[in-house]
């Protein structure tokens, strides 16, 4: 039977406009991601690949973020709490201190292998808390109230658990997604700074991570040649103080953490 050339023509068209679809779809999609994830209300075809990557490149994906990454976005966190939050202590030597101590528990840590930054932040309330890539901070009314060395180790080896453990970017990850903050191509980094900032200041973590970060920093201090029983009493005298810290009231029971702490020293 012959086949005219309209006919022949007719499906020709047909292969190639399914052909086109299976490789304009994908990239369509792609650009639409970008668009997305770029935070701009539009992208034009005529933008240049070039500058649709750049804006691309500003997306976290925290599902899986790299330790280099973690670290970069625990830096810029950083400048947002002590330009906002804030004011860090020009003390030379009690920053040092705190240093020294929590550097050494860095090092035996279950995660040594990304760098620490350990601050002293002007605040009479007895607080501590830890965000992405290894930064911690400590108040100074935290340092009036522990009565030795060992105690502050303790308060750090539990911050120090919390970034082993990665809480900090999962609780961000969990957040960002319950916000609708989250897409395909991930989370705009500065919706991401701005939540890291939040998280660290005024949100709780959850009591599995709260008892997680205890174990963790409870078996890291002993490694590091600590009285890890001192962890517990730091908990006893703030349990024991007439106007229990604000920051406790975000943490499981004390008594809980006490009880729990108690039997890992008995294993």
């Amino acid at each position: 039977m012959a086949v005219s050339p309209n006919s022949r023509m007719i499906a020709i068209s047909k292969f190639a406009r399914r052909t086109c679809r299976t490789w304009y779809y994908p990239v369509l999609g792609s650009m639409a991601a970008l668009s997305i994830s770029a935070g701009s209300p539009e992208v034009a075809l005529s933008v240049p690949w070039a500058e649709l990557f750049q804006q691309g490149a500003q997306v976290v994906q925290l599902y899986r973020i790299s330790d280099r990454d973690e670290v970069e976005l625990g830096k810029q966190i950083n400048q947002q709490l002590l330009s906002t939050q804030f004011q860090p202590v020009r003390d030379r030597a009690l920053n040092d201190k705190v240093n020294r101590i929590g550097q050494k528990l860095a090092q035996t840590s279950s995660r040594p292998d990304i760098p620490y930054t350990f601050q002293v932040v002007k605040d009479k309330s007895i607080n501590a808390f830890a965000t992405a890539g290894g930064f911690v901070y400590v108040t100074t009314g935290l340092l009036e109230a522990v009565d030795n060395e060992a105690q502050l180790a303790g308060v750090l080896a539990h911050e120090i658990g919390h970034i082993a453990a990665r809480h900090t970017v999962e609780q961000m990850r969990q957040t960002a997604i319950a916000q609708g903050l989250a897409n395909a191509a991930g989370v705009d980094r500065n919706k991401v700074i701005a939540l890291g900032v939040e998280l660290g200041v005024r949100r709780p973590r959850s009591r599995q991570a709260e008892f997680e970060a205890d174990r963790l920093g409870f078996e890291n201090m002993q490694r590091a040649g600590y009285d890890r029983n001192q962890m517990i009493a730091f908990l006893e005298k703030l349990r024991n103080q007439s106007s229990i810290p604000a920051f406790l009231s975000t943490h499981p029971a004390t008594s809980d953490r006490i009880a729990r702490l108690q039997g890992d020293d008995d294993d």
